[in-house]
């Protein structure tokens, strides 16, 4: 499958498009219905129409933003019209939400009319708590946004224009700073006169840079005063008293430049040019006016940022609108203003000279991430910036008056703003970094299988893992073609041409002569059952975690990893968990897949598993011995036997959280918990549940997976001396790819 087509599934399978709208209201009864709609819905009516301020109160207006284009300046694609243009508005609002929480609707408006449009945006300002204007063509976006802030009385921000321009203006303050320059002296040329051009150039004289210290280049060379082709209002504004007239010539002697413009716009011989310590921001997009290498290569000292995520300092927009109408819609601001905008810039320029903690320096493969000049912007994933540029626009709103609902206490805001980053939105994600950081081989038996062919391109290009290929090469090849899919450099192995298979099979003829396996049988297992292929590569160091499944049955998969590489000692099995991720948490189910009526002694052995592998994801385990009773209420012997295996767990691991038996709603109830047993070391708020029987656990988390939309990690195998996972037949490729960054994870804490 190409990437063509699998971004066209992305987009279309099950419910199309990338959003929809949710109640956030129970509505399951006829009173809820009354009370949603009529006759309960007329009293918050009335009283907006006696307070208008109300309905930040009573509707969605207060979380609600417009996403407004007409596709006349699509990503990369140009004017491609509005309808074309919505599965970027859509993603847009996904990234509203992911990183701040903000609701959004996309607003495509056909027309090129720029009254038009401001009329039309005007008119929806009584739904709607803020405006961000995208992919709008310059100069029409320029007049578009001034107009509609003249206007509005809610925030109006073209992304486009002063996204861009703040995050880059948080690099250049703090690169200024590495290299004792100022602002009020330092010389700059701005190439690309669109909308991000012109907002980086009115943002930094903004911040100090005066003008005629400020050069703006277009396709036709430089702006300056008395120049008449290809000009606006807008670019006259910046127009230079200059003898310069080529970007070259501007670029003599200047300490920053800024590209928003085309790849190899700026050359190393002008980088030459520029003065000590040049600042090179070179943001076009997908190729840059110059890599950092080129850069480096003539100027070792220069300092560089670029818009792509694999070289340092990365400008990338997400860092900034989220956040700043997160702080904006929090205070009910009136306008997005320049100290807003400003407030963002040092917020950021502040955050990088923080300390880094691990989980972001996780979310990077590990890099070391110090301030200085290969980190000056904070990182995309880093969960700070929410906590700090929200906070910092809301403040600034509420000191130049623009914000309608001050906040009174600054500390419990940024409590509720941590509270929006729930464990289950950043769990997978947190997930797969920590696999980033250190890639492990992970050897997949059913290596011609389509499925394992496309996770493995998403598992090479985002660096989670470092896939093997298990089969026969000239047919995994022709399948990598067939799917149209970049996985060079990928490890291949067929079985058969094997140049170690003769070790394997002496090896595992010495390990299992004893159980019924002659040389000749181990020579047929290591040909032609990849799965006992596999183990034995994890087995003799050639790899370092193992997942299979995808075409076999479970007995299949784990049989010749039990031969080859065994339980831990001490343990009387292997146990199986899965991850659940629902909208509000993340908790862990177990026994799920491997023991099917367990002892009370296999149960407790279950729970320290579990809770220890709920550590190992950065989860504090609180574990929920499960039954149909309550703390000896049925006098039973499934209800004893978890009775026992609880005594057990609290003998064999006395710190452990741990309580039982107790029904699963109990478990989850503070109230109930603490009215009908205050006793108990759980307050209702366990995360680790453990099923009594395979049968309950299976069955809870596969009901749980498809009616709660739960997303379902596992099987997780516990207990193997060496880690290996299992997938199961139904799999898709998102599954396969996070079934991957368990298994290196896994492997990353058996080093």
């Amino acid at each position: 499958m190409s990437k063509r087509q699998e971004a066209l599934d992305y987009h279309s399978q099950g419910r199309k498009g990338k959003i929809e709208v949710i109640t956030t209201k129970p509505c399951a009864t006829s009173r809820d219905l009354s009370l949603a709609y009529s006759p309960g819905v007329a009293e918050p009516c009335l009283d907006i129409e006696k307070n208008p301020d109300d309905a930040y109160q009573y509707t969605a207006k207060g979380n609600l933003v417009a996403v407004v284009s007409n596709g006349t300046a699509v990503l990369g694609l140009g004017n491609i019209g509005a309808l074309a243009g919505k599965p970027v508005m859509e993603g847009k609002g996904v990234l509203f939400k992911r990183f701040a929480d903000v609701d959004v609707f996309d607003i495509e408006l056909d027309t090129q009319d720029c009254d038009e449009l401001i009329r039309t945006v005007k008119l929806l300002e009584p739904t709607f708590g803020g405006i961000n204007l995208e992919d709008i063509k310059g100069p029409e976006c320029f007049y578009i946004e001034e107009e509609l802030k003249k206007i509005m009385n809610i925030p109006v921000f073209h992304d486009d224009q002063h996204g861009t321009a703040i995050i880059a203006a948080a690099g250049m303050k703090n690169a200024l700073e590495l290299v004792g320059k100022s602002f009020d002296t330092a010389k700059m040329v701005v190439n690309g006169a669109g909308a991000a051009g012109i907002a980086c150039a009115n943002l930094a004289m903004t911040l100090g840079i005066k003008q005629e210290n400020l050069i703006l280049c277009d396709t036709k060379g430089v702006i300056y005063k008395g120049r008449t082709e290809g000009m606006n209002e807008y670019k006259q504004r910046l127009a230079s008293d200059t003898k310069a007239r080529t970007l070259a010539e501007a670029l003599v002697g200047a300490d920053i430049f800024f590209g928003v413009s085309a790849k190899g716009a700026l050359t190393q011989e002008m980088v030459k040019s520029m003065a000590k310590d040049p600042i090179i921001f070179a943001m076009a997009n997908p190729d840059p006016e110059i890599t950092p290498p080129e850069a480096k290569a003539v100027r070792p000292d220069a300092i560089v940022g670029t818009g792509r995520s694999d070289y340092a300092n990365q400008v990338n927009n997400v860092l900034c609108f989220p956040f700043l109408f997160r702080g904006a819609l929090d205070v009910h601001a009136s306008a997005i203003n320049e100290e807003m905008k400003a407030a963002a810039v040092k917020a950021l320029a502040e955050l990088a000279k923080e300390d880094v903690p691990d989980s972001v320096r996780k979310a990077y493969s590990g890099e070391e991430i110090k301030f200085g000049r290969e980190y000056l912007i904070p990182k995309p994933f880093d969960p700070r910036v929410l906590l700090r540029v929200a906070p910092a626009v809301a403040q600034a709103a509420m000191d130049s008056g623009v914000a309608r609902r001050p906040i009174k206490d600054m500390a419990k805001y940024i409590e509720h703003l941590e509270a929006l980053q729930g464990r289950s939105k950043e769990i997978m994600r947190n997930l797969i970094n920590k696999a980033k950081c250190d890639p492990k081989r992970v050897v997949f038996p059913e290596g011609d299988n389509e499925k394992i062919l496309r996770a493995a391109q998403i598992l090479l290009d985002e660096g989670i893992a470092k896939p093997i290929l298990l089969g026969e090469e000239t047919e995994i090849r022709a399948r990598i073609e067939e799917l149209d899919l970049d996985l060079n450099g990928v490890e291949i192995i067929d079985p058969n041409t094997f140049a170690e298979r003769g070790k394997y099979i002496d090896e595992l003829f010495a390990m299992r002569q004893r159980k019924g396996i002659t040389r000749a049988e181990g020579k047929r297992q290591i040909k032609k059952n990849r799965n006992y292929f596999g183990a034995m590569m994890i087995h003799m160091g050639d790899a370092d975690t193992l997942l299979s499944g995808i075409e076999h049955h479970y007995p299949d998969t784990i049989r010749p990893a039990l031969e080859i590489i065994g339980k831990k000692e001490g343990l009387s099995k292997v146990h199986g968990a899965y991850m659940i991720v629902t909208k509000k948490q993340v908790v862990f189910f177990a026994d799920t897949t491997v023991t099917i009526e367990p002892t009370a002694e296999e149960l407790a052995e279950t729970a320290i598993l579990t809770a220890e592998k709920a550590r190992h994801f950065d989860i504090e385990p609180k574990v929920a011995m499960l039954s149909f009773s309550n703390f000896g209420s049925t006098q039973h012997p499934l209800a004893i036997k978890v009775r026992k295996a609880t005594s057990l767990v609290k003998e064999w691991a006395p710190h452990l959280s741990v309580d039982g038996e107790i029904q699963a709603n109990v478990a989850l109830d503070p109230e109930l918990i603490a009215s009908e047993y205050p006793f108990s070391d759980l307050k209702g708020d366990a995360n680790v549940f453990i099923f009594p029987d395979l049968q309950s656990g299976n069955i809870s988390y596969k009901l749980l997976n498809k009616l709660g939309e739960a997303e379902a990690v596992g099987p997780i195998l516990m207990g193997m001396k060496q880690p290996i996972h299992v997938l199961q037949r139904g799999d898709d490729v998102a599954d396969i790819v996070n079934m991957a960054a368990v298994a290196v994870v896994d492997a990353q804490g058996n080093n």
